[in-house]
């Protein structure tokens, strides 16, 4: 018997072969100009080596949660392939945080950015430092909105619901309003 394989790969030779992972991440602003903050934070993800954006949702406008006394956020999901394990991509997203003026003061409160590992390819877990899928992102409109724009049939490995389907369940409030295509 004789099998014969095709492989479909097309490798340059100066680049090097690596499994690549995909992960979804929550970017968010309310301080400064909350649009050009996220946008700042998509192209330091883009410029990062061992990631690259597939896919950018659009930029929503979005209603505090938990703490409401404070601006409106800008929201929006990026689809990355990574070469990175989930936590070494944790810190990757701490470390652009941190270069964009992050500082951690209070949860929920304002913030000039942030980063949110939503999920990583199908991996559960939970740490003291990680936990994946992101454990608030099914009851957030502002995540599943846009996440819903590029991935809807986006499986939850936990809810064992599509994102879609997820945003389906939601009320319609807190706000979230589209404010780019």
């Amino acid at each position: 018997i004789t099998i014969l394989c095709e492989t479909k790969m097309h490798l340059r030779a100066h680049e090097p072969f690596f499994m690549t992972y995909k992960a979804f991440i929550g970017v968010g602003s309310n301080l400064g100009v909350p649009a050009e903050n996220c946008e700042n934070a998509i192209r330091l993800l883009k410029a990062t080596a061992e990631i690259e954006v597939v896919a950018q949702s659009c930029l929503y406008e979005t209603e505090p949660v938990g703490k409401t006394d404070q601006n409106w956020f800008v929201n929006a999901v990026v689809a990355i392939r990574t070469s990175l394990t989930a936590e070494v991509l944790l810190d990757t997203v701490l470390t652009i945080e941190k270069n964009l003026g992050r500082e951690r003061r209070e949860k929920w409160g304002p913030r000039i950015i942030d980063l949110d590992l939503l999920a990583y390819e199908n991996y559960v877990t939970s740490s003291i430092d990680l936990t994946l899928p992101h454990p608030e992102m099914t009851k957030r409109r502002f995540v599943l909105l846009p996440f819903s724009e590029f991935a809807g049939d986006y499986l939850h490995p936990v809810e064992n619901k599509t994102i879609y389907d997820l945003l389906q369940e939601l009320p319609q409030t807190p706000q979230v309003k589209k404010i780019s295509r």
